[in-house]
């Protein structure tokens, strides 16, 4: 199974949880940027950043006095920003971008300092003295959600989140391999252990990879932080164009059954490219250019977690589980058995006891979306890495 997340098709403005719901789709102020006298970028701050905008958000033009989320951008697309910028030497923050979200504004905020990026790792908070703590992405490629979790939490240690390293089409690279791309990557920042990670719902199973591959180097890893994340099942034989059917269209709120049902009869004899076209001809999906590339990478690296052999490792593993059980009107992928307990099966091939199960309110999206349950999680995550004991979840506080 692969509970529905933030899926990351960045053509789309989306809901925290990833599913499309056209009713909250913000109605364009095509008046209000009309009235908007253009004016050309100044600087080299403000020309890099109004370049990146541009082929970000697919639009000819950026000025100084325009909005990045006006102009369609959203967290997802911020996230993908954030990265670019790090990229081309600018000393930015994510907080920066979406406290200062126009041109002229974020640009007196930002450094540039090309000594300052390490490739690969984006900085969520970089003070601190003990181990930081690394974020891998989602199923769905998205280290979005890392910046409004550690808001909420109580640490004092550096937090870095890990993008998925470039997937080529034709490599198709294991979990390993991508374990160990992201391996080298991380520890330009950290180059001995001890290490910690994280990671919510199906892409948390490569902090694992991660793990197994310092181990292997002889290193030691002291934590894994599990947030929702059940046991995958041993590769169910999908094809490419199965894994994005369920992916994509089984969690968007606005596809009826109907055509639902369509798309997955068209999905058995199609090739990823071909049923996107027919989703885009229903009108089930806007795209562009990044959608079929998204969709290619969601395919590939379930593709390589659900053929991952996954070997028992000697490492203390939490379980952050979600108390309610999420809604599933459509089939999902498959988990193993077991995904549905406390531990989410990683029982099976760990050790009971290197296993804290920490329940936390809400189902599989509201436990990261709700701010009273999110608030939650954020202490109980706290709580582990300060080593501090966790208690279960007050019953008498308002969550949902």
């Amino acid at each position: 199974m692969v509970p529905s997340a933030f899926v990351r098709l960045d053509v789309l403005p989306l809901t925290p949880n990833g599913k499309l719901d056209r009713k909250a789709l913000p109605a364009p102020d095509d008046e209000a940027y009309a009235r908007r006298a253009f004016e050309a970028p100044r600087g080299e701050i403000e020309t890099l950043l109004a370049a990146i905008w541009e082929e970000l958000l697919g639009i000819e033009r950026v000025g100084r006095h325009d909005n990045f989320f006006e102009l369609g951008g959203h967290s997802l697309l911020a996230v993908r920003m954030l990265a670019q910028a790090l990229g081309v030497g600018m000393k930015v923050s994510a907080s920066d971008i979406f406290n200062a979200p126009i041109l002229k504004d974020l640009a007196p905020k930002i450094e540039l300092d090309s000594s300052s990026y390490t490739p690969g790792v984006l900085p969520v908070r970089t003070i601190g003295s003990p181990a930081p703590i690394f974020f891998v992405p989602t199923g769905y490629g998205d280290c979005s959600y890392v910046f409004p979790l550690v808001r909420e939490m109580d640490i004092d240690c550096p937090v870095y989140a890990l993008p998925w390293p470039p997937f080529e089409e034709a490599a198709r690279p294991s979990l390993k391999e991508i374990a160990a791309n992201v391996t080298q990557a991380l520890r330009k920042v950290q180059p001995r252990g001890p290490y910690r990670f994280a990671g919510y719902s199906s892409g948390a199973v490569l902090a694992y990879a991660i793990a197994e591959r310092l181990l292997h180097l002889q290193e030691t890893v002291s934590l894994i932080a599990l947030i929702d994340v059940p046991l995958p099942a041993a590769s169910p034989g999908m094809t490419d164009t199965e894994i994005a059917l369920q992916m994509i269209f089984e969690p968007l709120e606005s596809l009826s059954d109907e055509r639902f049902e369509v798309l997955r009869r068209s999905a058995g004899q199609s090739s990823v490219k071909q049923l996107l076209e027919k989703a885009q001809q229903m009108g089930a999906v806007v795209g562009g250019p990044d959608l079929y590339r998204n969709a290619i990478m969601y395919a590939q690296f379930h593709q390589a977690v659900h053929s991952y052999q996954m070997p028992s490792l000697p490492v203390s593993v939490y379980q952050f589980y979600a108390l309610a059980d999420s809604p599933s009107p459509r089939p999902q992928l498959p988990a193993t058995p077991h995904a549905n307990s406390p531990m989410r099966g990683w029982d099976r091939i760990l050790d009971a006891q290197f296993i804290k199960a920490v329940p936390v309110p809400g189902d599989h999206v509201t436990m990261m979306d709700v701010l009273e349950n999110r608030r939650v999680l954020a202490h109980q995550l706290s709580a582990a890495l300060n080593n501090l004991p966790i208690t279960h979840p007050n019953s008498n506080l308002d969550v949902k």
